[in-house]
């Protein structure tokens, strides 16, 4: 449910105490399409072995209404160019079994060395009109970070 934005006094609170009226927007922009950043080269072939994704990954995740945010970033350039190839919303959507049925959207971060997946609808109609044992998806990265996957031993 939206709330009209007239509807709520916009107020910033400044450190001594005064308040001060902050009128709404009247225009906003309507966002461009932005192309994909390039993929960095594969990471050549060499031997792996069989690890929890969270041995080369850090993650974090949480809700927005009824869909899910994960980040997902590497440390090294190395460790990037091999997340970018391996970690596509297919690959997503095989380690996290509760997300095969639903739309997962990749976004490609490579100056932050990252991935973020949105997982739409995946917690239903929003935190408050759920009843899962993590109703605003602040697990699911550490989830993702647990399933294991044929690792790099370059990466290790």
């Amino acid at each position: 449910m939206y709330v009209p934005h007239g509807a709520v006094d916009h107020v910033a609170v400044l450190d001594d105490g005064r308040r001060i009226s902050v009128p709404p927007a009247h225009d906003t922009a309507v966002l461009d399409e932005v192309p994909e950043p390039p993929l960095p080269e594969p990471l050549p072939p060499g031997p792996t072995r069989r690890g929890p994704l969270g041995l080369v990954a850090g993650a974090r995740s949480g809700d927005k209404g009824g869909n899910a945010n994960v980040g997902v970033w590497v440390r090294t350039d190395d460790a990037w160019r091999w997340l970018a190839h391996e970690l596509t919303a297919d690959r997503f959507r095989e380690l996290i079994p509760e997300s095969r049925g639903l739309k997962v959207t990749r976004h490609l971060l490579p100056d932050l060395r990252a991935l973020n997946f949105v997982v739409e609808g995946i917690l239903g109609a929003g935190v408050a009109a759920r009843h899962r044992f993590d109703p605003q998806a602040k697990a699911l990265g550490e989830w993702l970070r647990s399933r294991h996957l044929d690792l790099p031993e370059a990466l290790l």
